[in-house]
């Protein structure tokens, strides 16, 4: 999760309409007395001629970790007429306070009370916007749901509307092993890194040591909470789509992990939206892999430009949903561009979608349904998944799905024959399955690929169902054995060309590791294959809306600030096969890289180590253990941080160890381990 920033391909604006000042430092106080850092970039002349506000709210530290990203939008915006706001959330970067946990109504509150601060400047004319990407696009949606007057219009970017169905934590009501854990980690790492001495004084070394004391981790809390219940209703604004009453722009990529969430922003907000999905990973569109990237930034200004200035730029006459449909390419676990177009849609759900359906036969998908039911078995395959990529890419090299082989020959496949012209997807396809199953607690994961004529099979889309949760991620009921179920399930939302001579696959499995944490005891599901057991595709026509799109503009941003890179980035993503032990190792190993900020001389730096073990044939021996090692300091000021978090499980509990060590200079100042026990609650 490195947050440096691609800038070689970037076309960099240092002339803007309006001169640009920085300032470095400014408490935002609370009402508590909790006081929040802040950076602001303004026109020099915002005070004689104020100007509309966009803020940024985040928790990942204004001075080291976000400085070079915050460099290159924040002033852009604020030579084009904006003052431009980043926030340290509480308990984050130099601000006041302890953060204990995610999306807490303290954020939201202290939220409300930043945007009364901006609207009562001098250089505010009142108007306020929020931007942010991934957490800051979740709190933008939080926020705008409680409705505070300052605030005008948000852009969302790489979040979601439902914590529960898409984030780290849960997918189809199954654990995500490969990110839960791993995220927790991340989360009780960063959480511990003290503020800057140059901003907060002596202080610096006492506020550190409470906040390495009080800052929990938050996995502990995320897997009491297995099912949908009060916890992940708050923070989720798909309870009241109506809390919502300003403008909407919401952004994301298909390689992201939040892309579903979209179409239903699109399809259950009531207010003026906007959708816009690229090739693009978790990042912003502008320096966003795969590419091709987009001058984000101008279309962000189109957006703020017509909803807090009032000015008419066009961008609400323009389609509902602008989408980069992809076309087929070969299996890679990188990709620097994605092959495509761009193509639009006037509103959502589309009026101009058709469901076309596949039923399963005989290893084959048939577009008749069988004559006669028969019966297939999926069997727990542990090792079935290691091949499919990463739950949410940032864009590292090996995120992305391996040639799925790999994966069929462990699974049970169904493949249609070689298409006689292209069919075009957009949205959700659906699986729907007749079946039974061996134990009261099983899942089952879908994966839909194309088929090349030479055997290639790349991954289109895939998703998967705690089938204990069939009829309500809230209330999930044990399954009888041997009963017969009829289940549906979307998989996640696709835009994608298959070409003429390919094929479309869809494989079906009760195990998805990492991705999903394993059932308690080896699964075999029933497939039953008659009228319940199908595929259906949301299949597109071609539009003249596609026709007349106006080109985006290249992508442009401000300079970005100097740094010297002391050590660069690298990626290992490895599997290891123990033949005689029968153990499977997905290693996963992230050196981030050290900088060194020229501005402030701040150096910092991190490597991230995850291992995912499992071995054939045993549920039981799933493992996630994740290692980060941190460094953040400034000449004779060095800090280091050293965490190892582990997850485990039996067939009643989860078993989870979190361990955080602090060093000055060379010397421990703190160490702790959390052990905690929680009870499987079918899962």
């Amino acid at each position: 999760m490195a947050f440096d920033i691609r800038d070689s391909a970037l076309s960099i604006k240092t002339e803007f309409p309006r001169k640009v000042r920085q300032i470095e430092h400014v408490w935002i106080p609370m009402s508590d007395g909790t006081r929040l850092s802040a950076r602001i970039w303004l026109p020099e002349d915002a005070e004689q001629n104020p100007v509309p506000a966009i803020l940024e709210y985040i928790p990942y530290r204004k001075n080291d970790f976000t400085a070079l990203r915050d460099s290159v939008r924040h002033p852009y915006f604020a030579g084009h007429g904006y003052a431009s706001i980043r926030v340290d959330m509480r308990g984050s970067g130099d601000s006041d306070g302890i953060l204990y946990d995610e999306y807490l109504p303290q954020e939201q509150d202290d939220a409300l009370e930043v945007l009364t601060w901006i609207a009562e400047q001098p250089w505010s004319t009142g108007a306020v916007g929020m931007i942010g990407k991934s957490w800051g696009g979740f709190n933008g949606l939080q926020v705008a749901a409680r409705r505070h007057p300052a605030l005008k219009a948000i852009i969302t970017l790489c979040s979601t509307d439902d914590r529960y169905a898409d984030d780290v934590h849960y997918m189809g009501g199954c654990l995500l092993a490969s990110d839960m854990l791993w995220w927790a980690s991340t989360m009780l790492v960063y959480n511990g890194r003290p503020a800057d001495p140059q901003i907060v004084g002596e202080e610096w070394r006492s506020s550190w040591l409470e906040r390495l004391e009080k800052t929990p981790p938050f996995v502990e809390e995320w897997v009491k909470h297995q099912r949908r219940d009060a916890y992940w209703k708050h923070g989720s604004v798909c309870e009241n789509y109506q809390d919502i009453n300003i403008p909407v722009f919401a952004v994301g990529g298909w390689a992201d992990g939040y892309t579903n969430a979209i179409f239903r922003l699109l399809e259950g907000l009531q207010v003026p939206r906007k959708g816009l999905i690229g090739p693009w990973a978790h990042e912003f569109p502008e320096a966003a892999v795969p590419g091709p990237a987009i001058g984000f930034l101008q279309e962000a200004l189109r957006w703020w430009d017509h909803w807090l200035k009032g000015i008419d730029t066009g961008i609400m006459e323009e389609p509902m949903l602008r989408v980069w449909m992809q076309e087929s390419v070969p299996p890679q676990v990188n990709y620097e561009e994605r092959l495509g177009r761009w193509v639009a849609e006037s509103s959502w759900p589309s009026p101009d979608s058709t469901p076309v359906e596949y039923w399963l036969d005989d290893n084959r998908l048939t577009e008749g349904k069988a004559a006669v039911t028969k019966v297939i078995s999926l069997s727990s395959v542990q090792q079935h998944g290691l091949y499919s990529g990463v739950w949410c890419p940032f864009g590292q090299e090996g995120d992305f799905a391996s040639d799925q082989r790999l994966e069929d020959g462990v699974s049970v496949c169904f493949t249609s024959n070689p298409l006689t012209e292209p069919m075009e997807i957009l949205g959700f396809p659906e699986v729907s399955v007749e079946l039974a199953a061996d134990c009261p607690n099983a899942f089952i994961a879908a994966r839909l690929c194309d088929v090349a004529p030479d055997g290639a099979s790349t991954l289109v889309s895939w998703g998967m169902l705690n089938l204990t949760h069939r009829n309500s991620h809230e209330f999930p009921e044990p399954l009888v054995s041997g009963q017969h179920y009829s289940i549906s399930f979307r998989l996640n939302a696709a835009g994608y060309v298959l070409p003429a001579g390919h094929r479309w696959r869809l494989a079906l499995s009760p195990t998805y590791w990492p991705h999903a944490w394993p059932s308690p005891e080896p699964v075999t599901l029933q497939v039953f294959l008659g009228e319940k057991t199908y595929l259906r595709l949301p299949v597109r026509a071609a539009q003249l809306l596609d026709e007349d799109l106006p080109e985006f503009a290249s992508p442009e941003t401000a300079e970005c600030m100097e740094r010297e890179v002391i050590r660069p980035e690298s990626r290992t993503r490895k599997v290891h096969h123990d033949l005689i032990k029968g153990v499977w190792d997905l290693e996963d190993v992230s050196d981030e890289g050290a900088y060194r900020l020229f501005y402030n001389g701040i150096e910092y730096g991190s490597i991230n180590r995850n291992l995912y073990r499992i071995r054939e044939a045993d549920p039981l021996s799933a493992e996630v253990r994740c290692e980060w090692s941190l460094t953040l300091g400034r000449g004779d000021w060095q800090t280091r941080l050293e965490t190892i978090s582990t997850m485990e499980s039996d067939q009643y509990q989860f078993y989870l160890t979190n361990k955080l060590v602090a060093f000055e200079g060379e010397k421990e100042v703190f160490t702790k381990t959390w052990r905690t026990e929680i009870p499987r609650d079918l899962v």
